[in-house]
């Protein structure tokens, strides 16, 4: 799913090519994208864009008449910036959006059609749609901490709730973990206060560093390589590879749709994390750690260390 660092690539490429244009024409391939009926879809054509924003994981575009389109991109949801009047893709196109400069288009990758079109009239409605979390590069550390202590989860689920933290999602979260050097499934209120600091300069030094190098990777073209997976990621989606700061073999946790990504030496005092009803089916044949991984590879045990509803092991 685009996190904040990509739909901030994505809102600054569009506010140079649409930012007081007219939408002349919003063509939708697919009946399952535009989720409002009043006013109705067509109400956005013929309105001049007044400018982009940011909300969460959403894009809004700002038109006259205190008309707002809200895009939520989803995971698979991707953009695309072509000739004026281009044709919309056939398998995987949702809809195009035609201005004087050129055609958005939209695609969304798989069978599932998860990305949402909403149009909204009005500052009160449009707020409806935001998930209320707090943005994390304009936040200072107490309200930081009051958002991250309000509600007591392990921190991949915190940084990644919406209501909490605007714009981080799995990817991210990864990330900010490895560089805070803490585990995923610490709970938020085992925190010292020297850690929820080392978290909030973490997050902020982690999503400045990619919203400049996918603005530098991008120049002045539209992106059109968005990813979860990106080269130069410390852990996110980089199982069993080494971790660029210690070595050690990258792990994971699988949930649902999700992973989560972490070095055990540079994050959990090299202890593995395991899944709750693994742990008490596999008991004392669970892996405690990397060198009796290790072990159990070179001696052929099998062994599981992915599953659902995870939570760190206990010594």
């Amino acid at each position: 799913m685009p996190e904040l660092p990509d739909i901030t690539i994505y809102i600054e490429q569009l506010r140079v090519r649409i930012t007081g244009d007219c939408l002349e024409k919003i063509r939708v391939a697919s009946p399952f994208l535009v989720r409002t009926y009043d006013p109705p879809i067509q109400s956005a054509q013929g309105k001049r864009v007044t400018d982009l924003r940011r909300m969460g994981k959403r894009i809004v575009f700002c038109l006259e008449d205190s008309l707002f389109l809200v895009l939520h991109l989803m995971v698979a949801g991707r953009l695309h910036w072509r000739s004026r009047g281009d044709k919309i893709p056939g398998k995987a196109g949702l809809a195009a959006f035609d201005f004087r400069a050129g055609t958005l288009i939209l695609t969304e990758a798989g069978s599932k059609r998860r990305a949402s079109l909403h149009l909204v009239c009005g500052e009160e409605m449009l707020a409806q749609h935001d998930p209320g979390g707090i943005e994390v590069l304009d936040a200072d550390l107490t309200s930081f901490r009051r958002a991250l202590l309000s509600e007591n989860h392990t921190l991949k689920r915190a940084l990644a709730d919406p209501r909490l933290f605007s714009g981080i999602g799995n990817a991210y979260s990864d990330e900010i973990l490895h560089r805070a050097r803490l585990s995923p499934l610490k709970r938020t209120d085992q925190l010292t206060a020297e850690e929820i600091a080392t978290l909030h300069r973490s997050v902020r030094q982690t999503l400045v560093h990619w919203i400049e190098k996918l603005r530098a990777e991008t120049g002045a073209d539209f992106p059109e390589k968005v990813t979860a997976f990106r080269t130069g990621m410390a852990v996110h989606g980089r199982y069993r590879e080494p971790c660029p700061d210690c070595g050690s073999p990258v792990q994971r946790i699988i949930y649902a749709e999700n992973e989560t990504n972490y070095c055990p030496s540079c994050q959990t005092g090299g202890r593995l994390l395991a899944d709750r009803s693994l742990s008490r089916l596999l008991r004392s044949d669970w892996p405690h750690s990397l060198e009796e991984l290790e072990e159990r590879k070179r001696q052929g045990s099998p062994h599981r260390r992915d599953g659902e509803h995870s939570e760190e092991k206990s010594k």
